[in-house]
Order: structure tokens, then sequence, then C-alpha cells
């Protein structure tokens, strides 16, 4: 593989599992990062040394690719993300999924490479399971005791990852590892601290850092505030077409108890997974409408999220991507297993397919593929990732599909509420003293949720503190369209205004503004 600017590599370093997953940086396969403290201190080293030595912006980098101002801009924000991330705030000392991610198998799933290649990656990333279970355990010292329970189940859930032809002493040894591991995240759920909050100031730092602007917490509160209003209210018209007589929610409710059984939600998913890309492409919608997207079980570890997708990354040959779904776990009592499957409802479904498929993910992925520069095939902004797929669902609302049929409209407001809790829960954990409990309330009083469900979105708040990216990367492109109807006038077009932002690949929000100048 061709040498990369030594800025870029030194990010990818400290960004092991997104770079051999997200962007198909397969120079990493089958290794893992080292998160021990010196690991990560002489990385950092490496991220500060690159820096003095990188081309300046309108300069010819190692790649042969030009490194104009937006993409040094680009690269910037995530060298300060990694510093205020690993450096500052020592994040993978308190949190888990760090590690989790460095240790899961499940990226060699996909079909991105020969299996005999994947399969020998996958081998020697078990193998290497010993070493980065004991740097994992020497760096996590800092667990709260509800991050540590929220992930306790992932941590066990990487065993399943194991292959049944593996090398049995391989194996043993990993799974020897393994097993200190989750005793270790065990103590930490008994022992660590009870509050998982990180308080206002490093929130703010967090999330300013990783989207190179400046965050008012405050602010965007109220902004949280306002748009739960606004949904409110949609609901309410949606389901007014439905039943009149009843307040919406109760209306929403018992839509979503309308749903495929456990042995059905993958079939549903296929169902609409064909729909939602037949749409996307009537509809032109986005610039680019090719590819194979398929829709399977998610791996064990991964079943901490209700449906995920897995995009056929840009430094990969061509090959499928996978939608994934989690149904319920056929061990859960029969009342919890129902709360579940009302994610996977006939109302709630369809739109979460749009987010995951088209004209959301898999969608977005096909672009980054034709991204013209490394940077921006490489790095991506999980709040313009995630704001861009949350956006698609509306804008399908918009542009018509299933017009006939108000579930479809619904089923985008009550996840719209479920996205915009998120973002008031984890301002309010980490920032206002809130517990899990608190904001599992919450979820059950402004969303549909409930019990299991409702607990299980709380839950995240605790290891996924910038959660709330999924509303707050779709009010900026909304905000950001509205400027482009303005700027471009009779030139506007959703096609247009696409395909300006997504020639920057994912970026972050801070620099949301050069689709505007560029487009």
């Amino acid at each position: 593989m061709a040498e990369i600017n030594p800025r870029l590599r030194a990010v990818l370093d400290l960004s092991v599992a997104e770079a051999r997953e997200y962007a198909g940086r397969h120079e990493y396969d089958g290794k893992v990062q080292d998160l021990s403290p010196a690991g990560v201190l002489a990385g950092l080293g490496r991220l500060d040394a690159a820096a003095t030595q990188a081309p300046s912006p309108a300069s010819q980098s190692p790649d042969g690719e030009m490194l104009d101002e937006y993409d040094a801009a680009h690269l910037a924000t995530f060298e300060r993300a990694l510093r205020v991330s690993y450096g500052e705030l020592k994040l993978y000392r308190a949190n888990p999924y760090f590690h989790i991610s460095n240790l899961d198998l499940a990226c060699y799933d996909r079909d991105y490479a020969a299996a005999d290649d994947r399969a020998r990656a996958r081998a020697e990333h078990l193998a290497a399971w010993p070493e980065a279970i004991d740097a994992a355990i020497a760096s996590l010292d800092q667990v709260p005791a509800p991050v540590a329970k929220a992930l306790a189940g992932a941590v066990r859930g990487l065993a399943a990852g194991i292959p049944a032809d593996r090398d049995e002493q391989a194996a043993a040894a990993a799974l020897k590892a393994h097993a200190r591991f989750a005793d270790h995240i065990d103590a930490a759920a008994r022992n660590g601290h009870p509050d998982a909050a990180l308080g206002a100031a490093a929130l703010t730092k967090l999330m300013s850092s990783i989207e190179g602007t400046e965050v008012d917490l405050g602010r965007l509160a109220e902004r949280a505030d306002a748009e739960r209003d606004r949904l409110r209210d949609r609901l309410a018209e949606s389901c007014a077409q439905i039943d009149s007589s009843r307040p919406a929610m109760e209306v929403a409710r018992k839509l979503v108890r309308v749903h495929p059984d456990a042995d059905g939600v993958l079939d549903a998913a296929r169902r609409w997974t064909q729909r939602a890309i037949e749409f996307t492409s009537a509809a032109n919608l986005v610039p680019y409408q090719d590819g194979e997207c398929l829709v399977e079980l998610a791996p064990e570890s991964r079943r901490w999220a209700m449906a995920m997708m897995s995009t056929a990354a840009p430094g990969e040959p061509e090959g499928p991507s996978i939608y994934y779904i989690t149904p319920p776990d056929p061990s859960w009592p029969e009342h919890e297993a129902e709360e579940w499957l009302e994610v996977f409802s006939d109302t709630t479904l369809p739109g979460i397919t749009v987010h995951e498929v088209a004209p959301g993910h898999f969608s977005h992925g096909r672009a980054i593929r034709r991204a013209p520069t490394l940077v921006r095939r490489t790095l991506h902004s999980e709040a313009f990732v995630e704001g861009w797929a949350h956006y698609a669902e509306e804008l399908c609302v918009e542009e018509g599909f299933c017009a006939n049929d108000p579930r479809f409209a619904i089923g985008v407001w009550l996840e719209a509420l479920v996205r915009v809790t998120r973002l008031a829960c984890a301002i309010g954990l980490h920032t206002a003293g809130q517990t899990v409990e608190d904001c599992a309330r919450r979820f059950e009083a402004d969303t549909h949720l409930s019990g299991q469900a409702a607990r299980a979105e709380a839950t995240r708040a605790s290891f996924d503190p910038t959660y709330g990216r999924y509303t707050w990367g779709k009010l900026e492109i909304m905000d950001l369209r509205s400027r482009a109807r303005q700027a471009w006038g009779t030139e506007f077009s959703l096609l247009r205004f696409h395909s300006a932002m997504l020639a920057l690949g994912s970026p972050p929000l801070g620099l949301l503004d050069t689709a505007l100048r560029r487009g």
C-alpha cells in the first residue's frame, strides 16, 4: 500500500480499529493498538512529531494528492480530537469501549478480501489478545461503575467472535486473557465510582475538539428542547391521520406494538432495504446509487446496538455492505423481548432502514468511496455521519416516501424523539447530575420506548457521551441547507446540496460551510 502523509499515519495509528473497519486500511489487519498508558503516550508523541513534518496546506503530500486548505483543517481537527481524548481527558482509562473495539474480531466478517486472508488476520488478531488485554487492564483504572455495568455484556460477547476452526492453543490463551478482562470489568461494576459524569468542562472540550467548533452546551440543550417540541407537533399531526380522538403518543404506542416476531425481523428489514434503495434512486437524492447491501444478524459483540451499518469501506475493493440487526435475546423474559421488538415495528423499522441504508449510511458510504482525497476518504466525523443519516429520515418524509401511509412519518418522528432525547440525556448525565435511571425515565416520558429498550438507550449515555451527535449533526445540516437555498436561489437542488456535502467525505461540523462555498 502506498506511503501516506505522516500526519495522517499518526492519526490512524491512534485509531486502529476505526481505520481498519471504517476507512478500509487493511494494513492494520491482525494488529491491535497499544492502549497501555505508555503506548498511548508514545502514540501522542508521534502525532506531535508528525505535525512538524507534513506538507503545508497547498503543497504536495507523500501520497501524490494535494492537501488543500480544507483537507488540512479536516486533518487538524482529528489531531486535536485525539490530543483531547487520549492526552487531556484520558478516556481510554475510564471507558472499556476503546478496548472492546481494539479486540473485536467481527471486523473480519465482511467479504472485503479472500476468506483465507481474513482468517489469517483474525488468527493474528486473536493471538494478540493476551498482550492487548494486559494493556487494557493496566489502563482501565478509572472505570465508573455505570460504565462497567453498561459494557460488561459487550466485553463477554467478544468471545463469540472466536472462530470454530481456531488454533486451540492460541484460543485457550485468548480465552484465559478474556476471562481476566471480564473479571476486571465486573470488579469495576462492583467497586467503581458511582458517577459516570465527565463534567461540563470535559464534555464541552470533547465535543468541541472532535467537530472543530466551539460548543455551548447550554445553547445546545435549549436547541434540543426546541427540537423536541417541534417533533411533538409533527407527531401529533401525523397521528391525527390515524386517530384524532386520542393523544398522539397513545396512538403511536399502540402502533409500535404491531411488529414482526423475532424470527421475522430480518426478512422485514430486507424488504424495507429494497424499498428505501429504490426510492432514493428514483428521487435522485444522492450522487451515487450503486453497491450491494446485505441484511444480517449482528455479531454478538455488537448487540448493544439494535441496528447498525457496516459499509464497504473506501480503502477496500468493491464488496457488499452489511446492515446488522439485533433481535431480542432468546433468553429474555417475554415482556422484555416484546419491548425490544417494538423498535422493529411496522411503524418504526422503515425509518430505521432509511437511516441505515438509503439515503442514509449505505448511500453515504458509496459517496465516501469517491471522495477526492485520502484525508476525506479516511477520517470521518461521527456527528456528520449520524447527522446525515438522521437528516435522511426527515428528508424522505419531505420527498414523499410512503406518502399514503402516515405510519412512516410517525416512525420518523418517534425515532427523532429518541435521538433528541439522547442529546438531552448526554448533556444531563454528564453535566447536570442525572443518573441512568433519570435518563431512562426521560426516555419513557418523551419517547415511545419503555422498559428494557428505554433503559438500553439511557445506559448508552454513560459510555457514549457524544451520542447526542445524531440530532446535533442533523440540525447543523438543516441549517446549512437553509443557507444554501438562500445563497443559491433558483440554482439550488437537493442533489447539488447533498453532492457538495458528500464531496467532503464526512466533514467535521465546524467545516460544513465549505460545502456552501465550494458547491
